[in-house]
């Protein structure tokens, strides 16, 4: 599995970004994507996640209603809409991937065997 992210940059406060992420190797049915977040000196944390059989979604209490996730099941690419972004929201982004999550795991970035390379997102106030 070889997860590209993109889509990152810099923006102003209540702007908008879209990420992007896919797999060069493989589909990702049966998989579980995620994207996950890390600012500078501080732990890797989740931001959201989809089921790809059936779209379930999951979000953190941070981003849910300004963060959506979606799918394109033609085009192999997971996508993470960033809408009223907050300089809070700077960090490193990155998409993870793994097939063999447990619901209790997906939250959970030790659980993800697969990572792309991140994406810098920056919030500027």
């Amino acid at each position: 599995v070889q997860l590209q992210a993109s889509g990152g940059g810099q923006v102003q406060a209540g702007g908008s970004l879209r990420l992007s992420c896919t797999n060069s190797e493989r589909t990702f049915r049966r998989y579980v994507v995620g994207w996950f977040r890390q600012a500078p000196g501080k732990e890797r944390e989740f931001v959201a996640a989809i089921k790809w059989s059936g779209g379930a979604t999951y979000y953190a209490d941070s981003v849910k209603g300004r963060f959506t996730i979606s799918r394109d099941t033609a085009e192999n690419m997971v996508y993470l809409q960033m809408n009223s972004l907050k300089p809070e929201d700077t960090a490193v982004y990155y998409c993870a991937a793994d097939s063999t999550l447990i619901q209790s795991s997906i939250r959970n970035p030790t659980a993800y065997d697969y990572w792309g390379q991140g994406t810098q997102v920056t919030v500027s106030s």
